[in-house]
Order: C-alpha cells, then structure tokens, then sequence
C-alpha cells in the first residue's frame, strides 16, 4: 500500500512542486546512456518524472506504481501518452524484456516487508531480458539519515500556483533498526486542511541487499557511491546473466 503522500489525490498533486529538484534522477540517466539502454521499467514511477524524462529521449518506457493518484498525475502531464502506465507493483507485471530496471530515491527502501522485497527482486528479474540491469539506491544505515529529519531541519512554506500557501515538515516517529518510521504533515492555508502521512523506510546493509540480489540470479557489477549525496548512499548496479 503506498504512503498518502503519494495515494492521497491532494497530496499526489502537490508532490512536484513540494519537491522540484529532482537532480539526483541525473545518474539515472547517465546509467541509462551507459547501458545504452532503449526499453526502461521504472517501478516506483509515482508521479512520473523520471519515465518522462527517459519518454522524452525516445527512450521507451514501463512505469509501474501502486499509488493510482499518483498515476493519475503522471498522465496528466506532456508526453505522458508516450509512456505505458501500470498501477501495481513489480510483484505481479505483464510480460516485459526491458534492458534497464528502475527504482529510484526512496523506492527501494519503501519496500519495508522482506517476502514483498523479494518478489519485488524477483518480478524485475524477469522483466529484464538477458543482459539487462537493475539499478536502485539505498541510504547508508551508518550515517543515520533519520537524525535529520526534524521539524526543524524540514519546514517550509510553498506557494503553488492554483493551490496557495502549503505548510510542510518532517518529524521522528520510530526507530526500530532496520526499520524507520517518519510523518510528513501538510497544512493548506486556503481552507486549513491538515493532511499527514506515514512512512516507514528499511535500512538494508549493504551486504544483505548483495546477498538478496545473488539469491534471485543476479550478478552485481557495481556498488557506487551516489554522486549527489557522496557517503550517504549506494547505488547498486545488478545486471540478469
């Protein structure tokens, strides 16, 4: 089940302009241009950005998310009739031979439930054709990213165009290693809607997610520091033999 961040129709549509920059998708394109791959499956797509992206390099594209709220903006924006929408998850995905599996930012770690992580490892195995990569990140448990996220440290104030002043900010519920849990709350000034959402992030060490990924068949070629947030994350490279 997606976070209401993502599922809730007020929430999904704010979720762009509460979160423009969107630079660290730039090493996925690099990926993309590196594998030179021509057929992406972007599970975890939300509200599409990334696939869009790719779309827009004639790049064709899957983006696969459970949140339909977030679908529905997605195919709301130019372009998007360029891309094949599924909402669901990579548990269960149509026949597909895509040479580049996706998920990027929090993706991978939002899949908190193991059976559901491993099906998830296992569906995106059998979208890529032989050869093909998958390519996620996931936050370094030792630099503790969840001391940061405060109310302090997180909020702010944003004027959206047809929308008005929204209030936003982060706060600590759990921390149960390897689990996290967090709220985000969004208060809308036009008519003082409060809206909250609840997450819960896994901390995989690193060699547990390199064990889960030999366990499913696939060859990890590469573990890299992710450019935009150096030491703080890792980004695997797995590709299907």
């Amino acid at each position: 089940m997606a976070d209401d961040s993502f599922a809730h129709p007020r929430l999904a549509a704010i979720y762009d302009p509460l979160d423009p920059d969107r630079s660290d998708l730039d090493a996925y394109l690099r990926i993309t241009e590196e594998f030179e791959a021509r057929r992406v499956l972007d599970i975890g797509c939300g509200t599409g950005v990334f696939a869009l992206l790719l779309a827009d390099r004639g790049i064709e594209v899957v983006g696969v998310d459970p949140a339909l709220a977030s679908i529905d903006v997605a195919r709301t924006k130019p372009g998007s009739e360029q891309v094949r929408w599924i909402c669901g998850d990579a548990t269960a995905l149509p026949p597909l031979q895509v040479d580049l599996a996706t998920m990027t930012a929090n993706v991978a770690q939002a899949i908190t439930d193991p059976h559901t992580w491993h099906k998830t490892l296992r569906g995106a195995y059998e979208a890529l054709r032989p050869g093909g990569h998958l390519v996620f990140e996931t936050r370094a448990p030792a630099r503790r990213a969840w001391e940061e996220w405060t109310r302090e440290n997180s909020y702010r104030v944003t004027e959206i165009p047809g929308v008005g002043s929204v209030e936003s900010w982060v706060q600590l519920i759990e921390v149960s290693l390897p689990l996290v849990t967090f709220r985000w709350t969004y208060v809308f000034a036009a008519d003082g809607q409060v809206l909250t959402s609840d997450s819960t992030l896994r901390f995989r060490e690193r060699e547990d997610v390199e064990q889960d990924l030999v366990a499913h068949g696939y060859v990890v070629e590469d573990v890299r520091d992710a450019p935009d947030r150096p030491g703080r994350e890792l980004v695997f490279l797995a590709r299907r033999p």
